[in-house]
C-alpha cells in the first residue's frame, strides 16, 4: 500500500469532532487574538511538560529569537549551536545581533558533541543553544556542566522534542529557556504556524510576553520596543484539543520506531537511529544513514514510500554563511551525513503493513 511521510488527514479525521469543536468555540467567541484559549493553552502545555511558564508566539523561530532578546543578546557576542538543524536555531541567533558559532555533531545520535562546544568557547561567547534534533535529546547532563563552568546560559530548541526525557527530566527543563514549534507536522501540530517558550523563571517570562507584545502586558501599556508575535485563538484552540494526545501518540511513534528498529537493524548498509542510554526518543523523524541514500530515496518513492531529507545541507555548508568560509573537516560527522541521512514515513497513526512495506522495500534494495 502506498506509505506517506506523514498523514496529517488521518490525524483531523480521527479528532475531527473535538477540532471541529475547538474552531466553532473560537468563532462563537470571537477570540481569534489572544484571549481564554490562549491563556488555557499556555498553562496546559506548562503542565504537560513539567514547567512553571509558557509564553505562546506566532511560531518556533519567534520563540528562538524571543529567548534571546530577553536574555539581552547584543553585538559582539557568539552563541554556539549545533551545524546540523533547521536554518531557524542559526538565523535567530544572527538576527537577536550576535554571531553564530557551529559546532560538529557527535556521529551516532545526530545531537550536538559536547566536546565540540568546550572547543569553541571563547571570551565572547555567551550561551549555547542544543538542538534536541528528531526527537532525541542531546547531552544535557555535559552540556549544562559546560554551561555553568562557563557561565553562560543555555536555551533548549525543543522543536522536535515534544514530551522526550533526558534521563529523568523532560526536555525543556535544563535551561534558561527552551523552545517549541507547533508547525503542523510536529509531534504536536497546529493548523498553522505556532511556537512557544517555556521557562522555570518568572521575570523572564513576563519580559518575553512583553516582547512577544508589542512590548506590554496590558493594551496600549508599552514599557518596552516588542514585535508581534501573538498565537492566533484559533491554534490555541486547536492545540489544546490536540494535547490530552500527545502521550498516546508519542507511544506509538516509539513503538513504530521499535517495528522500524527490529525490520532493518541488521540490513547491510542501514544503520538505524541510535538512542544514548538514559534518553527518550519521540521520533518526530525516524532518520536513517545509509551510503547509496539517493538511490535508496528513489526506490522508495518509485514503489510509493515517501521519504525526505532533514537535511540535505548542513548549515555552515548554506550558502547563508558562505561568509565564516567554513571547511568539511571542521564538522566531519555534520558533513558526513549530509549525503547519507533519509527520513523515513514517521506518524502515530502508521499501521503495522505499511511499516512492513517498507521495510521489505528496503531489504530488497541492491
Amino acid at each position: 500500500m502506498p506509505v506517506p511521510f506523514a498523514d496529517l488527514q488521518l490525524q483531523y479525521q480521527n479528532i475531527k469532532s473535538e477540532i471541529d469543536g475547538a474552531i466553532a468555540a473560537v468563532i462563537r467567541d470571537n477570540a481569534f487574538i489572544r484571549g481564554s484559549y490562549v491563556d488555557a493553552f499556555e498553562q496546559e502545555f506548562a503542565t504537560a511538560v513539567d514547567i512553571k511558564h509558557c509564553v505562546s508566539c506566532a511560531n518556533g523561530t519567534d520563540a528562538l529569537y524571543l529567548a534571546m532578546a530577553a536574555l539581552k543578546v547584543q553585538p559582539g557576542d557568539e552563541v554556539i549551536t549545533t551545524a546540523h538543524s533547521w536554518i531557524s536555531t542559526s538565523a535567530m541567533i544572527t538576527h537577536a545581533g550576535a554571531t553564530v558559532v557551529f559546532c560538529d555533531t557527535d556521529g551516532a545520535t545526530f545531537t550536538i558533541d559536547p566536546t565540540a562546544i568546550e572547543a569553541a568557547i571563547t571570551p565572547r561567547t555567551v550561551g549555547i543553544i542544543p538542538v534536541h534534533l528528531y526527537g532525541q535529546p542531546a547531552d544535557m547532563d555535559a552540556i549544562m556542566a559546560i554551561a555553568r563552568k562557563h557561565k553562560l546560559w543555555v536555551i533548549e530548541d525543543c522543536a522536535q522534542a515534544h514530551l522526550a526525557r533526558y534521563k529523568d527530566r523532560q526536555v525543556g527543563t535544563f535551561g534558561a529557556a527552551a523552545t517549541y514549534s507547533f508547525y503542523p507536522g510536529k509531534n504536536l501540530g497546529a493548523m498553522g504556524d505556532a511556537g512557544a517558550i517555556v521557562t522555570n523563571d518568572g521575570a523572564l517570562a513576563e519580559h518575553m510576553t512583553m516582547l512577544a507584545r508589542h512590548g506590554g502586558l496590558v493594551k496600549h501599556q508599552h514599557h518596552i520596543e516588542g514585535v508581534n508575535s501573538r498565537l492566533d485563538g484559533m491554534q490555541a484552540a486547536i492545540l489544546s484539543a490536540k494535547l490530552p494526545y500527545l502521550a498516546g501518540w508519542t507511544k506509538a511513534r516509539q513503538d513504530a520506531a521499535r517495528v522500524y528498529d527490529a525490520g532493518l537493524n541488521q540490513v547491510e548498509d542501514v544503520v538505524v537511529p541510535q538512542v544514548a542510554p538514559g534518553r527518550s526518543h519521540v521520533y518526530h523523524l525516524y532518520t536513517i544513514r545509509h551510503p547509496r541514500r539517493d538511490a535508496l530515496a528513489a526506490h522508495l518513492n518509485a514503489n510509493g514510500v515517501q521519504t525526505a531529507i532533514n537535511y540535505p545541507t548542513a548549515l555552515p555548508f548554506l550558502a547563508a554563511y558562505r561568509r565564516f568560509d567554513q571547511r568539511p573537516e571542521q564538522f566531519p560527522n555534520a558533513f558526513a551525513d549530509q549525503g547519507r541521512i533519509l527520513s523515513l514515513p514517521m506518524f502515530a497513526e502508521i499501521v503495522s503493513e505499511q511499516l512492513q512495506d517498507v521495510i521489505d522495500l528496503i531489504r530488497a534494495f541492491r
